[in-house]
């Protein structure tokens, strides 16, 4: 389209609005002049010929008048409002209040005298607003009706009446090109019940999803239920099975107020809802207080962690974000992210490895960081169970490394990312992060700072995590690998997770570990089993036995660990003995890790999933 065509149709759009405000505004005055009559004739008891007209043309043409100075003085008639809201009804109030109020001034002072009853304009006053708020209302009504989705477009239930449930159903209802229609609104709470928002009646609770998708004949049931967490998604999927229909989730609030909520945002609920999805209060404030305006780098920056925290302090305006990584084509992707380019030729990316000590204190000694977060490691527990070694030398040395690095800029705030496997390790990978935890202690004693660690379990969706090995299985038409039947993790999203390790840098106090809350840990196999029945197909599941080093289920505290919650609902602060660096013993280290027996031979179990492959 050309500018002057955009011109014109921008024209057309004013030329329209103007022509409604004048209209508006026509109705309006009408409505004074059949108040103000109407007023004086109830007051005569309706005998016209007792009326003196003359003075109530004068009080007409004064309501008139004053309607539109105050009208537009207070914006009534300059496009402020959108039509029919709450907000102009106050301001359509306050300006009739105004209005009556010198109408009544005028009559008890000049006109009274020749027989306009003095109650006039009190009496006009309610008629008057009653008939331009009307007018008001009927136009949305009109209105809304002509936007309302097609009959065609799919029945859907929401779950949920509060603000959230009510802001969708708006969407919904004034989009003409809406792919869904509601028709009922579900809620727990029973005083809700027989509630009807924008005309769409709350018909049940969750436990009666099943009557109430019947009785609408609905296909779907989006739930917008504020602060749902992972348990209560998995009930309502199980509900909405029951039911026969789907179970469709909206984006996350902090996702909605970044960038806005879209009718094709919507989506059928995924695994990641129903074993990891927590709303998290994170306090602004004080994570700005200490990124915003700082040199801020992050170590393992291309991973799954590193990038999304990158992505998430980027909005903290910090002065300078340094992303470093050994792995170019991570680096390549984190930059396309945030730059919407990957020419790797700026100096917000940094091509090193954590286990080379001297380009580490260069690179330190360079761009001296104020704050940092330590991403970068060797996490994956089998391997490392074979090649020990190479955990020693990424995530206890190379750890070492950038604390010294750290120590000798000045780094203010230091976060060592850990995990629950540190907590009374039995593995290569649990040790070795173990280690890393207690001398980022060490360099907290050392220097007074805060320099902490941060804890959390398996985080979905991470590269070589559980959820994308099982897709990648059913895929392939299986089996579906899981190490025991009875084997329990603690899981995160991503988001999730660096939201409070961000959250963790601006409470945490010098030498902690921070232990994440993850709420109830999962049973992989159940989590196998929802999988596959997502998936529509009969998949075997085989379990192979616990692999050396792994326990059965994960533990969030060590033996001799004692907690507390002192500033955030959701993070755990223990104390970390710190280890000095000249006690570190590789040789005894190694020899703690080397105990674990084979593990079992696998064995088939039943098959689990539907037969329609």
């Amino acid at each position: 389209m050309g500018s002057t065509e955009v011109r014109h149709h921008a024209g057309d759009d004013r030329s329209a609005q103007w022509a409604y405000r004048v209209v508006q505004y026509s109705i309006d005055a009408e409505a004074w002049i059949l108040a103000v009559a109407f007023a004086v004739l109830f007051r005569f008891d309706f005998e016209a010929e007792r009326v003196n007209w003359f003075s109530v043309g004068i009080l007409v043409l004064l309501a008139v008048a004053l309607q539109a100075a105050v009208g537009w003085s207070l914006a009534l008639y300059r496009g402020r409002h959108q039509h029919g809201a709450f907000d102009e009804a106050q301001t359509l109030l306050f300006t009739v209040v105004i209005v009556a109020s010198a109408l009544f001034g005028v009559n008890f002072f000049f006109l009274s005298a020749n027989g306009l009853p003095r109650s006039t304009a009190l009496v006009a006053l309610p008629l008057a607003f009653v008939l331009m708020g009307g007018s008001r209302y009927l136009r949305r009504l009109f209105t809304e009706r002509r936007v309302r989705p097609l009959e065609s477009a799919e029945r859907v239930l929401i779950y949920g009446a509060g603000q959230t449930g009510a802001y969708l159903l708006r969407r919904m209802l004034g989009d003409p090109a809406s792919p869904y229609r509601p028709v009922g609104l579900v809620d727990d709470d029973p005083g809700k019940r027989n509630r009807r928002l924008s005309n769409v009646a709350v018909m049940g609770t969750g436990a009666e999803l099943e009557a109430v998708a019947k009785r609408t004949a609905a296909t779907a049931v989006v739930l917008c239920v504020a602060r749902a967490d992972a348990d209560f998604i998995r009930k309502t999927s199980d509900a909405a099975d029951k039911a026969g229909i789907r179970l469709m989730v909206m984006p996350l609030l902090s996702d909605i107020l970044e960038e806005g909520m879209r009718l094709g945002d919507l989506r059928d609920v995924a695994i990641e809802d129903i074993i990891g999805r927590r709303p998290v209060d994170t306090e602004i404030a004080s994570i700005a207080e200490y990124v915003a305006g700082r040199r801020v780098l992050v170590t393992g920056a291309g991973g799954s962690i590193g990038s999304e925290l990158c992505r998430q302090l980027s909005k903290y305006a910090p002065r300078e974000l340094i992303m470093l990584d050994r792995d170019e084509t991570g680096l390549h992707g984190v930059q396309m992210m945030l730059s919407g380019h990957g020419l790797l030729n700026s100096s917000d990316v940094v091509l090193a490895d954590i286990r080379d000590n001297e380009a580490i204190r260069a690179i330190f000694d360079n761009r001296k960081p104020q704050v940092v977060f330590h991403a970068a490691a060797l996490k994956h527990l089998p391997m490392l169970e074979q090649y020990p070694r190479e955990a020693w030398k990424s995530n206890v040395l190379g750890t070492l490394n950038v604390l010294k690095a750290s120590e000798q800029v000045g780094v203010e705030t230091f976060i060592n990312i850990s995990t629950d496997k540190a907590a009374n390790p039995t593995s290569v990978l649990g040790h070795s992060k173990r280690l890393a935890e207690r001398l980022t202690a060490w360099a907290a004693d050392g220097t007074g700072r805060s320099y902490v660690s941060v804890r959390f379990g398996n985080v979905i969706g991470s590269r070589g995590s559980m959820l994308p090995a099982f897709i990648a299985q059913i895929e392939a038409g299986g089996p579906v690998t899981v190490t025991d039947p009875e084997v329990t993790r603690y899981f995160m999203t991503i988001p999730e997770a660096c939201q409070l390790v961000i959250q963790a840098g601006a409470i945490g106090r010098p030498g902690e570990a921070l232990i994440l809350d993850m709420g109830q840990p999962v049973k992989i196999l159940d989590v196998a089993k929802r999988m596959i029945s997502m998936s529509g197909r009969a998949i075997d599941i085989v379990f192979t036995g616990l692999r050396p080093g792994e326990k059965l289920h994960e533990e969030l505290f060590g033996q001799e660990e004692r907690g507390e919650r002192p500033y955030h609902d959701k993070v755990t602060h223990t104390a970390v003995p710190p280890l000095d660096p000249a006690d570190l013993d590789h040789h005894r280290w190694e020899e703690s890790c080397n105990r674990v027996p084979a593990p079992p031979k696998p064995y088939l179990a039943t098959s689990i999933g539907s037969s329609n492959d």
